[in-house]
């Protein structure tokens, strides 16, 4: 190939050489490429045309005729004069006469009649027209147009929690992973021999949430927690061959799951109930799995130790939804004895985005992982002996068939769940269980302070970072709240949950006393009670096993140090950077940069999927109405 390689160069370089030479001596090539060979996209208003002038022509030697001079008037056509950076000019390689040829090359006098052709017509519309930019935006049109969108929505600070927070997103990975096509055009790694960088991250993944999670199996990745919940139920239904029917979700867990189970139950012909957990009854003898949260939708950490006994001992298999971040400091959900466990990776450096997309887990036990959806990398051998990754369970996916598939791999959220995983890189079991000792410590100085104001009444029960508070009248609150840019959760006229993340400050937190003092002067901030607060977390759910242990959590911690270790992985692999890509780009490949841009901006990207809509009018817009509008 590097001969091949030095060959060819060699005879451009002697053809250049030699039509130089005719060049100076007052000919010019019709083919050189130097400086005067049309360009595929020439523009019509080009002197240089499809005629060949001398060097000495063109130089000032003779008065080349050309639409500027006195020997040639030309009108300018209305093309010439509309904006040069559309999509097909810089996106499709094809020009219109290669694209000629092509369809000639098929038998057919055109593209459209090849189109007409292949197409059926009883599945074409007449038309698509819209009411701006019917041709299509250009590419400074199109990021005009999202600033327009983004600058409609709003950020107001969320408190609003139900596994949405807001986290802070590593620069070095947002500008290295997120924004990086070596990362994002791949996106998911079908062949391993083309894939061993982003094989490695995923199995960074996986490591760290069965490190976390307690149990030893884990796949890379699902589409989000209600999807991996339903797919829980459904590894519930097939462990007992579908002979029990019914499964019990606790109410709990957050509100989208329990929707997202129901409607996926249906498929499945399962029954979903909901019950308190207090309520929750197997006599029926047809249960096959109950759902948990741990910490629940409200905030409170529960010990699920008996209850788990209890379920096993009537046959049933417990599921567990749970919070990556809390996890570092909690029991993790293996120890406590549930089957199987599930959850989002989105607070791991992934921003809300109004909903998604982001990257979620599903981790089991060894006896059903051949049941598990998703991906798995596992480490294997080459054929020269040395180790390499592969995806260790993947003919399901595959070869996907229509009635049996549950879980396809282009949902799977790949470069997500690589960047949660360098996320666990970067900050390391240290940094991480620092992380959520100050969130914890956040949420506790505020449920002090409250009880210090004595306006509002704080729930007994054990939390980790969202408050539970009854009160008076919780429109009122949120009514204050949302005048000073402040989303809380209303979970009934006297309820209220508050919730905290890594990006909330203490003055966040004094801002939250003003509001919840129902007018009247507050006498401390939240520093003066930072000293006084203790951990809300009982002794017995205390995390005391050891996490993230490997060499990899604990080597690359500071900037320049991730970066030579993200940039070493992506040489591994084959993205767009380096050619066209065999399989597994999913559609990212189609995705140009401009569409790509507006992705991160904070407009888009910092809005909680259940803040109100008059907050998110740019995502209305994108969402319910034309595009255009």
């Amino acid at each position: 190939m590097e001969r091949a390689r030095r060959l060819a160069s060699r005879a451009i370089l002697k053809r250049l050489v030699n039509e130089t030479k005719q060049s100076s001596n007052g000919q010019m090539s019709c083919r050189s490429p130097v400086l005067y060979t049309p360009s595929r996209y020439v523009s019509s208003l080009s002197p240089f045309g499809s005629k060949c002038y001398s060097r000495s022509d063109l130089l000032g030697g003779r008065n080349v005729p050309n639409s500027f001079g006195s020997q040639q008037v030309r009108s300018i056509s209305v093309e010439a004069l509309k904006s040069s950076d559309t999509f097909p000019r810089r996106h499709n390689s094809a020009t219109p006469e290669e694209q000629a040829k092509m369809a000639e090359s098929c038998g057919f006098d055109t593209l459209d009649s090849l189109i007409d052709a292949t197409v059926p017509k009883a599945i074409r519309i007449d038309s698509m027209k819209f009411s701006k930019f019917d041709e299509g935006l250009t590419e400074s049109q199109m990021i005009e147009h999202m600033k327009m969108l983004e600058s409609k929505n709003k950020i107001f600070k969320s408190f609003i929690g139900m596994g949405y927070y807001n986290t802070h997103v590593p620069p070095v990975i947002l500008r290295n992973i997120m924004e990086n096509p070596a990362w994002y055009t791949q996106y998911t790694p079908y062949q391993a021999e083309i894939s061993q960088g982003r094989l490695e991250s995923l199995l960074n993944f996986q490591t760290m949430i069965t490190d976390l999670t307690g149990l030893p199996m884990s796949n890379a990745s699902l589409l989000d927690e209600g999807t991996a919940a339903a797919e829980a139920m459904a590894m519930c239904n097939n462990i007992l061959k579908g002979k029990k029917k019914t499964f019990i979700i606790a109410n709990n867990c957050h509100p989208q799951t329990i929707d997202i189970c129901k409607t996926r139950a249906d498929g499945f012909d399962l029954k979903v109930v909901t019950a308190d957990l207090k309520d929750i009854d197997y006599s029926s003898g047809d249960v096959c799995g109950v759902l948990v949260q741990y910490p629940g939708t409200e905030g409170e950490v529960l010990d699920y130790g008996e209850f788990i006994k209890n379920a096993h001992a009537h046959g049933v298999k417990v599921v567990m939804a749970t919070d990556l971040l809390a996890l570092t400091v909690l029991k993790p959900p293996g120890e406590l004895g549930a089957d199987i466990v599930v959850g989002s990776a989105q607070r791991f450096g992934v921003p809300m985005g109004y909903g998604g997309p982001h990257a979620a887990f599903l981790a089991t036990s060894q006896e059903y992982k051949r049941m598990m959806p998703g991906r798995i990398i596992g480490v294997s051998v080459d054929s020269s002996g040395k180790p390499a990754l592969r995806m260790a369970m993947q003919t399901r996916e595959q070869h996907i068939r229509r009635d049996k598939a549950t879980s396809n791999i282009c949902t799977a959220q790949a470069l997500l769940a690589n960047m949660a995983a360098m996320y666990a890189v970067y900050h390391g079991p240290e940094g991480l269980k620092a992380i959520a000792q100050r969130v914890h410590g956040l949420a506790g100085v505020f449920a002090s302070g409250l009880k210090k104001l004595g306006t509002v009444e704080v729930q007994g029960l054990p939390f980790f970072d969202t408050v539970k508070v009854t009160c008076a009248d919780a429109h009122s609150i949120a009514d204050a709240a949302y005048r000073s840019e402040i989303n809380l959760r209303v979970l009934d006229a006297k309820t209220i949950t508050v919730s905290f993340d890594e990006t909330t400050t203490l003055e966040d937190v004094d801002k939250l006393f003003k509001v919840f003092s129902g007018g009247k002067p507050v006498s401390f901030t939240a520093a003066s009670l930072a000293s006084e607060v203790e951990t809300a977390i009982p002794s017995g759910l205390e995390r005391q096993s050891p996490y993230l242990t490997h060499s990899i959590f604990n080597m690359y911690h500071t900037e320049h140090e991730l970066l030579r270790y993200i940039h070493r992985l992506q040489s591994k692999d084959l993205s767009l950077c380096h050619s066209m890509i065999p399989l597994g780009s999913c559609t990212m490949k189609l995705n140009a940069t401009a569409e790509m841009m507006p992705v991160t901006w904070p407009g888009f990207t910092d809005i909680h999927p259940f803040a109100p809509q008059e907050q998110a009018q740019g995502y209305q817009v994108l969402i319910h109405k034309n595009l255009f509008t």
